[in-house]
């Protein structure tokens, strides 16, 4: 059973994005404003997700509806392969495989995201870095194209800025780590670009500078393709 719940709807003629287990939107802002009309999917409510949103499971939503989208963005929850849930003893469900599984019988092109610890098991991942994109952030994210759809390795740039502590304030000259429960809130929403984001959406998203580079590369391959908007 899904609740849908339109949030915000983007007139004009723009290639539909389904974006998996949405949390609060820090990918959706990115595909946004490279150019797609972004509907997200989470299993709990996200009242802060800025685009249209279904309350769902991931799964089933992209094995009934995946097709009628034109790209698909997927973020399996991480923390069955982060090491501070791996040192808690905290079990989380690894739902890589289950979803890889699942967009590939949509036909459509796809992206999935992780963290590093889950590198050995994508297929092929970029990674993209804070550096790349001048945010004053490293936060490296891992991504596996497929469905046709390919992506090519910037190049990464040295880290030459100290970070902070985790869980200390961030001195001059420091990048934050804003992970876990962090300080500095205000500050993570202007270096990563979530101004509408709390701390449990922070420490988990996707800085939207990520998925405006990935979008623009997914827009170039639609029309590269020929590929119409989905029905």
């Amino acid at each position: 059973m899904t609740h849908p719940t339109t949030i915000r709807r983007v007139r004009g003629h723009r290639p539909r994005l389904l974006d998996l287990y949405c949390c609060q939107g820090g990918a959706a802002k990115g595909y946004a404003d490279a150019g797609f009309d972004v509907t997200g999917v989470d299993k709990g409510p996200q009242p802060r997700y800025p685009y249209r949103f279904i309350q769902a499971d991931a799964i089933a939503f992209v094995l009934e509806h995946g097709a009628e989208f034109d790209f698909i963005h997927a973020s399996p929850p991480c923390q069955h392969d982060t090491a501070c849930q791996r040192i808690q003893g905290n079990d989380h469900p690894d739902l890589i495989a289950p979803t890889r599984t699942a967009l590939e019988t949509t036909g459509r092109p796809w992206v999935m995201e992780n963290v590093g610890g889950a590198v050995p098991k994508l297929h092929g991942p970029v990674m993209l870095c804070g550096q790349m994109f001048r945010l004053a952030n490293y936060r490296h994210r891992y991504f596996e194209p497929g469905g046709g759809f390919t992506l090519t390795q910037p190049e990464h740039p040295a880290h030459l800025v100290p970070q902070a502590k985790m869980g200390r304030p961030v001195p001059p000259g420091h990048y934050g780590q804003f992970v876990g429960n962090f300080s500095g809130v205000d500050l993570a929403r202007r270096v990563l670009g979530v101004p509408w984001m709390n701390r449990d959406g922070i420490r988990e998203c996707i800085p939207p500078a990520y998925t405006e580079h990935i979008g623009r590369h997914a827009l170039a391959y639609l029309a590269a393709a020929g590929l119409g908007v989905a029905a």
